[in-house]
């Protein structure tokens, strides 16, 4: 279902920004990474969203395509970014219909709640290679086009370059690694990894002019995740306790986003935006789910009727 512009996108940015431009997303029929993809789009971009389930992928690519009357956005299902090859299959095929990539989302994610105890090798290995491996995979099938990218696209710093930007990637991540938090033990290690292939990428391809940065969103409405994690009054609990009294939107990522591949972020480059109300500075032994600390893991009790929780034969 189409979306208003006051849910995607604020009124500051400049129509045209991302002109004859192409973004590039995993995760990108997300809630959050849709968002973000509605937002380029709107302003010039046309798109390519890839994602494991092809009815979903291919229903939300034509959905932000409604942002812009015009654009062109590709929606690839059937992909798997924990395997390299399936990847670059769809970074080819995006460059060969829209032309080039020149901004990248790695945004494909797993989360559930579950303790150590109760988490197992093979789910903490999935969202390891969801989050890390699958990060790591569109990075290398896309990097060779963001270089070239970023060398057409070139700044200053003073003066806007007449052809726009362009070689910029950002990886989705999260702020719980911070300060630690239980039940998110595997999700806190893999945003680790993220961020710090991230600040890598920043130094190794900076000198090309590519830049890297990470967005931690914290807790956002009406997302999956959201849905998920925290429900009834552990919810009402978890959204008092963020300095601005409220959860964030996806309009906030999406704007954050806009920030770092416009003309704005030009020198912004091996950084983390933190976009959550400052929450993560409120963090401590709450999950925001309504399990109580320490008494909920001293009970030896497992996690139920989380969504997306399945049990492992290990």
């Amino acid at each position: 279902m189409p979306l208003p512009k006051n849910a995607y996108i604020s009124d500051v940015w400049k129509d045209g920004v991302f002109d004859n431009k192409v973004v590039f997303c995993t995760g990108g029929s997300g809630t959050i990474c849709s968002a973000q993809v509605r937002a380029l789009v709107h302003l010039g971009a046309n798109a390519c969203i890839v994602g494991r389930n092809v009815e979903k992928t291919e229903n939300m690519a034509k959905d932000i395509a409604t942002a812009r009357a015009g654009s062109k956005v590709l929606g690839i299902g059937a992909v798997d970014v924990r395997n390299f090859e399936s990847v670059k299959k769809a970074v080819d095929r995006c460059v060969e219909e829209l032309g080039a990539v020149d901004f990248v989302i790695a945004g494909a994610a797993g989360n559930f709640l579950a303790s150590i105890n109760q988490l197992s090798v093979n789910a903490f290995k999935a969202v390891m290679d969801i989050d890390v491996q699958g990060s790591y995979n569109t990075l290398k099938a896309t990097i060779p086009h963001l270089v070239k990218s970023a060398a057409k696209h070139k700044s200053d710093g003073t003066t806007p370059s007449p052809t726009g930007t362009g070689g910029r990637i950002v990886f989705i991540s999260a702020t719980i690694h911070y300060t630690g938090l239980p039940l998110q033990t595997h999700v806190s290690v893999a945003k680790a990894g993220v961020d710090a292939l991230s600040n890598s990428v920043a130094l190794e391809f900076g000198p090309l002019g590519v830049t890297s940065n990470v967005i931690s969103p914290g807790p956002i409405g009406d997302t999956e995740g959201m849905r998920r994690l925290a429900k009834g009054e552990a919810r009402k609990r978890s959204e008092a306790a963020v300095p601005l009294g409220r959860y964030g939107s996806v309009k906030e990522i999406a704007d954050a986003t806009i920030y770092i591949f416009s003309d704005s972020g030009n020198f912004v480059n091996g950084s983390t935006v933190v976009v959550d109300g400052g929450a993560w500075r409120m963090q401590s032994g709450s999950s925001g789910s309504g399990f109580v600390y320490p008494d909920f893991l001293l009970s030896g009790e497992e996690v139920t009727g989380v969504a997306g929780l399945k049990k492992s034969k290990i």
